[in-house]
């Protein structure tokens, strides 16, 4: 008699459990079409169950909701602002389509200057940058800067990184001195930002570093983090000037990634 009541009980307890799972999940998707948070951090806090995917976030700045993909981690949930993995999405647009974002949100995208500076304009919080690589080797390396935030048009979004950490080296301050693309605007083939005037590298003068990349990038003397280049395949992908790089990872010469991603996650602040 007794045993039976204890089954009845942990049986109840295990029904309650599934429930109160199956609720969580169905609140998450029944508001889809509706913000489900500021951004993807705040979501997985509400729902700490929530699954990677996509989900419509409010920014504080943005008249209007938008879809982005977050990644659900165990250290929290990270808005997904950048992500390669082949050539279906060409990288090489003008300023109006790196501001507003292109490609597909759940595969290859930009999600959008003006969106990402929204993502990390709020006095409230900070945001943490991950950068995310991978080789043809079947290696993997990430870069994490912490304070990360971006200024508005009127800056040509100026870029700011604080501390980094990490296992693929900090390229955006370089892989030698005087190429620190932190501080920098974002530069496009039509709206150059990058400070040469013009960059020299041994016996070749250039004037725009989007000329030779062939992507929009926060530059300075060109530098040595650009992952919005040319994607090139595992066979053709070193030496060439535009590519996925990450040199203070897989250099000195330029190596292209097979596949990279950026993301953010905020911090509250205390």
């Amino acid at each position: 008699m007794i045993g039976s009541v204890r089954m009845k009980m942990i049986g109840c307890a295990g029904l309650l459990l599934i429930t109160f799972s199956m609720v969580t999940s169905t609140i998450v998707k029944e508001v889809s079409g509706v913000a489900q948070g500021t951004d993807c951090t705040q979501i997985k806090t509400t729902f700490p169950h929530a699954k990677s995917g996509i989900y419509t976030i409010h920014p504080s700045g943005l008249k209007n909701p938008i879809k982005v993909y977050c990644e659900m981690r165990q250290d929290g949930g990270w808005t997904v602002i950048q992500r390669r993995s082949g050539e279906k999405v060409s990288f090489n647009q003008n300023w109006k389509k790196y501001k507003w974002g292109f490609g597909n949100i759940q595969k290859d995208h930009w999600l959008g200057l003006n969106k990402i500076w929204a993502l990390t304009k709020s006095k409230d919080h900070r945001s943490t940058l991950r950068v995310d690589l991978w080789d043809f080797e079947g290696g993997s390396a990430y870069a994490n800067y912490e304070d990360f935030w971006i200024g508005g048009e009127k800056t040509a979004y100026k870029l700011h990184v604080g501390k980094y950490s990490g296992t693929a080296g900090d390229a955006i301050r370089g892989s030698y001195a005087g190429i620190d693309q932190n501080g920098y605007g974002f530069s496009t083939h039509d709206h150059d930002n990058d400070g040469c005037s013009p960059c020299i590298f041994g016996d070749i003068a250039v004037n725009e570093c989007t000329r030779e990349n062939i992507g929009g990038w926060w530059f300075s003397s060109c530098g040595s983090a650009e992952l919005n280049g040319k994607w090139h395949s595992g066979e053709d992908n070193r030496g060439w000037a535009s590519g996925l790089h990450w040199l203070t990872w897989r250099g000195p010469g330029p190596y292209s990634a097979k596949a990279t991603r950026m993301m953010v996650k905020t911090i509250k602040q205390s």
